[in-house]
């Protein structure tokens, strides 16, 4: 098997994950808080939801092809404002169109990769603060019984163990596949915004 048709099955590994993601289901995206513990709870959040998913992965794809500064910049300033708008939520302050927002931002953050923009780290980093925003109240939304803290803590290292899968898989396409990696990930994005389309269309 050549490099490049490992690489190829690679990407079209990750394509079906991410179609897999979009069966999921409300029932399997929150575990109960008093059955299997807040940081549980939290943690589970954002892996069985589609939306959440595509989005942080893509996050970490559009770090890995800026590179740099960028491989750990913008996934922080992702977590650290989600954090942000967790706590608004926490403090009962509203923001419009939450829903619409996170769907939004996977389609967007989707035709970042798939065009492969190159922005300044900065601004890199407030693109994707300005999604994270959205992603954190919704968190906080749903936070139910939860302890704040535990719960907070477990999406917050769920949502980092998503970028660094995308900062990885970013990574892995382009030693497989040399120059090809680039066009490998540009591809997956235009997969995650054409994803992030159905989620908006079928709800």
């Amino acid at each position: 098997m050549t490099r490049f048709t490992f690489a190829r099955r690679a990407a079209a590994f990750a394509a079906t994950s991410a179609a897999l993601a979009l069966t999921a289901t409300p029932a399997l995206a929150h575990l109960h808080p008093g059955e299997h513990g807040s940081f549980a709870a939290g943690f589970s959040h954002p892996l069985f939801g589609a939306d959440h998913i595509l989005a942080m992965v893509a996050v970490g794809l559009w770090a890995w092809q800026i590179g740099g500064r960028a491989v750990y910049i913008v996934p922080a300033a992702f977590v650290g404002t989600m954090l942000l708008g967790f706590a608004l939520a926490l403090a009962g302050i509203a923001l419009p169109f939450v829903e619409p927002a996170i769907l939004a931002s996977v389609v967007a953050l989707g035709l970042l990769v798939a065009l492969a923009v190159r922005l300044p780290v900065a601004g890199s980093a407030a693109v994707v603060a300005a999604f994270a925003l959205f992603h954190g109240h919704a968190h906080g939304g749903e936070i139910g019984a939860a302890t704040e803290f535990a719960y907070g803590a477990g999406f917050a290292l769920a949502t980092a163990l998503l970028h660094a899968a995308g900062i990885a898989l970013g990574y892995g396409l382009g030693k497989l596949a040399s120059s090809r990696g680039q066009t490998l990930t540009r591809v997956l994005g235009g997969l995650t915004a054409l994803a992030g389309a159905a989620l908006v269309l079928g709800g």
